[in-house]
């Protein structure tokens, strides 16, 4: 039997649906409509394809679930990607969802797994605290910009209570990670293993649920951890990493930095590397690569961190 792909191009007050078969049409992204939607699709077992599109598509994503319907969340530059390469320069709701419901049809991407209520809390404060660290940088940097004394007083007052946000943000992950018994028990795993501390953990929780049930290869892609190669010809570029999950990628390179600070392993392997000339950049990139590898075997094994576990 066939499948049947519907593209679902989402925006903040409506969503453009295309169904192979009958065409486009557009409804409200509402709760009532998600809803009714999914249902919908249940009863015609589709296979929903939509981008991820910044929380614009948490009704329908929840909708779906609670429906019991397969769906796929892809990245949008892969969306926009598979676009061009079918020859579709225009840009529209419309165009982007017939293109969707193309992109299933021929690249069948993997369905997304729903999302645990408490999982999902974890995620929120995460990204929360991943915008006031942001918002505290660049207090910082205005806070060095300046020599005005009563601006550098407002930035630093400023700073303080940015401080103290994060400070209850970081305490809401703890809870939430230590009220899910499953959830501790992985937290308290991960953090036997050099550079990876509650708020490591917490992350890897909420924004990494695959970790430990993929090969090494694809949970490295998975995070943008994976070097692509720049070859054509004779040419031979240096290799580089990019896509995956920005907000995994660096919450473990800056493990990784730790972990070559403290830990004889990853600070001998970043080491070599920088001898034989890479960048200290790249070599903390592929300690950090290191460390993801190290942290999936021990999840996948079910053992805590031991020297013989690194690979």
């Amino acid at each position: 039997m066939k499948e049947l792909f519907i593209g679902v191009d989402v925006a903040k007050d409506w969503l453009d649906v295309h169904h192979p078969l009958r065409g486009a049409r557009r409804i409200g992204n509402t709760l009532t409509t998600a809803r009714e939607f999914a249902a919908s699709c249940a009863k015609q077992g589709a296979w929903i394809i939509f981008e991820a599109s910044g929380g614009y598509d948490r009704v329908l994503r929840e909708a779906l679930e609670a429906c019991g319907v397969r769906f796929s969340r892809v990245n949008p530059r892969q969306a926009r990607d598979f676009a061009r390469a079918m020859g579709v320069i225009g840009k529209t709701d419309r165009v982007d969802a017939r293109m969707l419901a193309e992109l299933g049809a021929r690249l069948r991407p993997a369905p997304t797994q729903p999302v645990a209520a408490a999982r999902r809390a974890l995620q929120a404060q995460a990204t929360r605290r991943r915008q006031l660290v942001e918002m505290r940088k660049q207090e910082a940097t205005r806070l060095h910009q300046t020599a005005d004394r009563h601006a550098r007083a407002d930035i630093t007052s400023l700073i303080a209570v940015l401080d103290r946000r994060i400070a209850k943000v970081e305490a809401q992950m703890a809870a939430l990670v230590q009220a899910d018994p499953e959830a501790r028990a992985i937290a308290r795993r991960l953090q036997t293993a050099p550079g990876v501390g509650p708020i490591v953990a917490a992350t890897l929780l909420a924004e990494m649920p695959e970790l430990g049930q993929l090969d090494r290869r694809r949970i490295a892609a998975l995070a943008g951890l994976a070097p692509i190669a720049r070859e054509s010809g004779k040419r031979i570029g240096p290799r580089s990493v990019s896509g995956g999950r920005p907000i995994v990628r660096t919450v473990l390179y800056l493990a990784a930095l730790q972990a070559s600070r403290r830990c004889t392993v990853f600070r001998d392997f970043r080491e070599r590397l920088q001898r034989a000339g890479k960048p200290t950049k790249a070599a903390l990139t592929a300690t950090a690569r290191k460390l993801l590898v190290t942290l999936n075997a021990m999840l996948a094994t079910g053992t805590d961190y031991t020297v013989a576990a690194v690979d």
